[in-house]
């Protein structure tokens, strides 16, 4: 090389590392809402995390690797969601083996709780502090998924979130809009306060966690770091001791929790059976107790199967959705909990013959909410139970979650959900971690004797409902879906705007949305339609207004071999969808 050439060369090299030093932040990738081709695909609520995910799968990684690649970047882009503080659910097809597995990364109850440590507290009370906390599941989740078809290290995965912690990325309207609808209670803890409002965050601003990256540093290391070192030794602190703040202006008392040490080294990740129903010759795979999400997607889809077609016009077939929903959500209160401490009588919520008697309750005229639950002891084959052992109660969720899906270019597929609960978790940082911790026990039941009741080592019941539906062996739609109680309705919505009423998934992920769950009204959002709100009053359906129901995000596998990543393209700052070979 000659020496002009060589410091042409130099100069070049320094006008690059003016334009980007080190330390400099990360900037935002492309975020388009939909992009078909081949070679792999992901769609998440946020464009670094989907660009993380598209990276592994361009590298060679399967979809278990690229979905937790995203999810540790998500847990540092979008920290009011999700993240290792909490816990989720993932739905996983395996190509080579032709099965699907799911694993169950739930938060659960410590050892000092009991049934009625929530009893006559409000939400707003029992959420905030130390007494919403479960042991977080995420990072024994992670663990457990790669350890049984992961091709990468969690240590190699974990590396683009670590980046964007330590680096910076640019804060979006969400982050932004989140934080301030939290400040209150953020203002009241000091961990919390110091990372998340000073500055308080402005769109289009960098925001860096040195702490949060030295927590994936260590969790990199080894993942006991995270529930048997000092990182344990910290939650159980802040849980024990939240760092309330002397200025603290809390209307109620903030309440420490009971979990120690021992709680977080006792957690497991369970692999669990998924769900299983035929809906026109498909087969439609979900999530298990102690998620509700299969179950009640799963029962509404086996009522509706009796109505062929759906119905002889668009509104009878979403009047004869809503019916569905409403009686699903009727029998998911009574019956689901966490399994391993009360009965689940799963097989004959998901019978034919259930479905049938509850099918037969639908008319052309809306049924008054709430409607009773029904028996499915009688079809759950080998449980001669009694009906009714434990009454279900009710519950308030958060709308938290966010919801990953992620295929490969070998076949494999990833649905994952997951979540610190409410959007803030329990507003509490853990000191010097630079992680929020959830306030998923408040999903628990806040009266005692009810099968969603707490209890020592318990999950709460959840609605989070990852779904992957084959077509005849072959991979055909893959989505889930954030929205707290409302997940199974959007994500039951969409099925049947697709698998009915012929739509794509992209127009079906941005329908407006309308949830009925067994309430005297119907959640919808201000847009839903006009043609369709009327003649559904006239059935004597009754609404109220949701601003935002769920942000779903899918795959549709389409006849030609290739993959149309989808995410929502307007509900909370739209979502990024791509693939690794556009066409």
């Amino acid at each position: 090389m000659s020496r002009i050439a060589g410091l042409a060369v130099l100069a070049v090299l320094m006008a690059l590392v003016a334009a980007f030093p080190a330390g400099a932040q990360v900037a935002p990738p492309p975020k388009p809402a939909m992009e078909t081709g081949t070679g792999g695909a992901a769609a998440t609520v946020d464009p670094y995390a989907t660009q993380a995910a598209i990276d592994v799968l361009d590298s060679g990684g399967n979809a278990v690797d690229a979905a937790i690649a995203a999810a540790g970047v998500l847990g540092v882009v979008e920290p009011f969601s999700c993240g290792i503080g909490g816990g989720g659910f993932m739905v996983v097809y395996d190509a080579k083996r032709g099965k699907v597995d799911t694993i169950d990364s739930r938060e659960t109850a410590p050892a000092g709780m009991t049934d009625t440590t929530f009893q006559g507290l409000g939400f707003d009370e029992a959420r905030f502090g130390g007494l919403s906390v479960g042991v977080p599941g995420t990072v024994r989740g992670w663990e457990t998924a790669l350890k049984r078809y992961g091709t990468r290290s969690l240590s190699s995965l974990l590396r683009p979130g670590q980046q964007l912690a330590d680096e910076g990325f640019v804060i979006d309207e969400t982050f932004e809009a989140q934080a301030e609808a939290n400040r209150e209670a953020f203002d009241d803890f000091t961990s919390t306060r110091d990372l998340y409002l000073t500055p308080a965050p402005e769109e289009g601003s960098t925001h860096r966690n040195p702490d949060m990256a030295r927590t994936y540093e260590l969790i990199r290391a080894n993942p006991d770091n995270f529930y048997t070192g000092a990182i344990a030794r910290d939650i159980a602190r802040t849980v024990q001791h939240p760092p309330e703040a002397d200025t603290s202006n809390r209307p109620h008392d903030v309440h420490a929790g009971s979990m120690t040490p021992r709680d977080l080294a006792a957690y497991r990740a369970l692999r669990r059976k998924p769900t299983r129903v035929g809906y026109r010759g498909l087969d439609v795979f979900g999530m298990g107790p102690p998620s509700s999400g299969g179950s009640t997607v799963g029962e509404a889809l086996n009522i509706l199967e009796g109505f062929s077609p759906l119905g002889a016009t668009r509104e009878e077939a979403l009047h004869r959705y809503l019916e569905a929903s409403k009686l699903a959500f009727a029998d998911r209160g009574e019956y689901l909990g966490d399994p391993k401490y009360v009965d689940v009588p799963l097989r004959g919520l998901l019978s034919d013959g259930f479905a049938a008697e509850r099918r037969s309750l639908i008319t052309d005229d809306a049924m008054t909410a709430p409607v009773g639950f029904g028996d499915p002891y009688p079809y759950d084959k080998g449980n001669p139970g009694n009906p009714h052992p434990r009454r279900g109660g009710s519950s308030r969720e958060g709308k938290s979650p966010t919801h990953l899906t992620v295929a490969d270019r070998f076949g494999n597929i990833v649905s994952y959900t997951f979540t610190i609960e409410s959007t803030g978790g329990s507003a509490m940082v853990v000191p010097g971690r630079g992680f929020l911790l959830n306030n998923e026990l408040t999903d628990f039941n806040f009266a005692p004797g009810t099968r969603n009741s707490p209890a020592p080592g318990k999950r709460p019941r959840s609605s989070m409902a990852p779904t992957i539906v084959f077509d005849h062996g072959r991979p055909a739609v893959a989505l889930g879906s954030p929205g707290g109680s409302m997940i199974p309705t959007t994500v039951l919505q969409i099925l049947v705007h697709h698998l009915d009423l012929g739509q794509s998934l992209p127009a079906g992920v941005e329908e407006p949305w309308a949830s009925q769950r067994n309430t005297p009204a119907v959640a919808a959002e201000p847009t839903f339609r006009a043609e369709d709100r009327e003649p559904l009053e006239a059935r004597g359906h009754t609404f109220s207004t949701s601003a935002e129901i769920g942000a779903a995000t899918g795959i549709d596998f389409l006849p030609d071999g290739r993959q149309q990543a989808v995410a929502e393209p307007t509900r909370r700052g739209g979502g990024a969808a791509r693939v690794v070979q556009p066409d």
